[in-house]
C-alpha cells in the first residue's frame, strides 16, 4: 500500500540514463533558491518584530544563517505560507502549511484545553503526512518535543 502511495504522489526515486537519481518533490533548483533569498532579503518588517532576515541571507552560497530562535518562529508561523506556494508540489506545501497552523496554534501564552486536545489529535496526521515526504533522516528529537509538548 505504501509503495502505491509513492507511485500516486510521485515521490519513487527514479534512475536516470547517466546513473543519477532524480530530485525529491521538495528539492528547490539554484533559480528557485535565489528567488527566496532575494525575496527575504527585501522584505521589511514593523521594527521589533523579527531582526533584519537580509543579514542572514547570504546569496552567493544561496544558505540561510544566523536566524535567532524568535526569526526562526517567524519565518515557520507566517513566511512559510507565502514563500513556497508557486515552488513546490500543492501536497507538499499543505503539509508543511500544516506544520505552520501548528506553530502558530500552540505559541499563545492561555490554550483553551479543548483546543489542546483538537491539537494532539491533529499533530499524528501533520507527522503522518510529512514522514509521507520527508525522508528518516529530516526527522530528530525536536519533532518528538513538540509532540510531547501538547501531551495533556
Amino acid at each position: 500500500m505504501s509503495r502505491l502511495f509513492v507511485i500516486d504522489q510521485k515521490l519513487l526515486l527514479v534512475e536516470d540514463r547517466l546513473g543519477k537519481m532524480t530530485k525529491a518533490v521538495y528539492t528547490l533548483d539554484r533559480d528557485q533558491k535565489r528567488k527566496i533569498f532575494e525575496w527575504i532579503k527585501a522584505l521589511r518588517f514593523p521594527d521589533g518584530y523579527t531582526s533584519n532576515l537580509g543579514r542572514c541571507i547570504d546569496l552567493n552560497e544561496l544558505k540561510l544563517h544566523g536566524m535567532k530562535s524568535h526569526d526562526c518562529h517567524v519565518f515557520m508561523e507566517r513566511l512559510i505560507p507565502t514563500t513556497f506556494r508557486e515552488m513546490l508540489p500543492e501536497f507538499v506545501w499543505n503539509a508543511l502549511i500544516e506544520v505552520s497552523l501548528l506553530f502558530q496554534a500552540i505559541r499563545f501564552a492561555t490554550l483553551d484545553i479543548n483546543k489542546v486536545k483538537k491539537l494532539e489529535e491533529s499533530v499524528a496526521i501533520i507527522v503522518c503526512n510529512l514522514e509521507k515526504i520527508f525522508p528518516p533522516a529530516f526527522f530528530d528529537s525536536m519533532e518528538q518535543i513538540s509532540i510531547g509538548a501538547l501531551a495533556v
